[in-house]
């Protein structure tokens, strides 16, 4: 009876996060409803990441409100990941609200990082257009997870493979996208590959080496 009453919780809250993602994506429709319109099409065109990279600095209202509902979308997969995996026992509120708040600080310093090691040294204009191609991706992808995630948390039982298969396929558009990114952007790596390469290896794979280790030694 208790395992079924900390189930109910988490899924209570799970709705209510679900209910903010799609209030936010309500919000950005009709406040940025261009933008908006010409992001979701970013599957079919590029037209986004060209027009908009040029005025990245201009849509911070959106890139705030894509950034969150990134944030959120992630954190319920792994939510339910865990859930699946590991079970909860107890406290399972209080768990959500670890994944959150840990994998927005994952984010959120990985980004202040970014910005500090390009403005120290001054490759502000080569990082940017980069970072915000990158971001752009990264958000469009965790939008497609997000229905799988609704699924996953009302879902019966679900199978493990399940996981695996969605896992594996959201690592594999990840990858892909962020290789597009980089063939975009080759001429200006070419030009500092120095500073690139050391990009890549400072931000681009050791945070989450180091993220993978504190997982598995957790």
């Amino acid at each position: 009876m208790e395992a079924i009453e900390r189930y109910s919780t988490s899924n209570d809250l799970l709705t209510l996060i679900i209910l903010l993602v799609l209030i936010l994506l309500v919000l950005a429709r009709k406040l940025f409803s261009h933008r908006f319109e010409d992001f979701i099409s970013l599957v079919t065109s590029g037209k986004f990441l060209v027009i908009k990279s040029k005025e990245h600095k201009a849509l911070f209202g959106f890139n705030v409100i894509m950034l969150i509902t990134h944030i959120l979308s992630i954190s319920i997969f792994l939510y339910v990941l865990y859930r699946q995996f590991f079970g909860i026992e107890n406290n399972a509120g209080i768990l959500l609200l670890r994944i959150t708040t840990a994998y927005s600080f994952f984010v959120l310093l990985k980004i202040t990082v970014e910005k500090i090691i390009a403005n120290v040294f001054d490759i502000d204009e080569i990082i940017d257009t980069y970072l915000y191609q990158k971001h752009t991706y990264r958000n469009f992808i965790s939008l497609i997870l997000f229905p799988a995630s609704i699924i996953l948390v009302y879902a019966q039982n679900p199978q493990p493979w399940i996981f695996y298969t969605i896992g594996g396929l959201y690592l594999i558009i990840i990858m892909f996208s962020y290789s597009r990114v980089i063939q975009k952007n080759m001429n200006i790596a070419t030009r500092n590959w120095f500073y690139f390469i050391l990009y890549l290896c400072t931000l681009e794979i050791t945070p989450y080496i180091i993220l993978y280790k504190l997982i598995t030694l957790t």
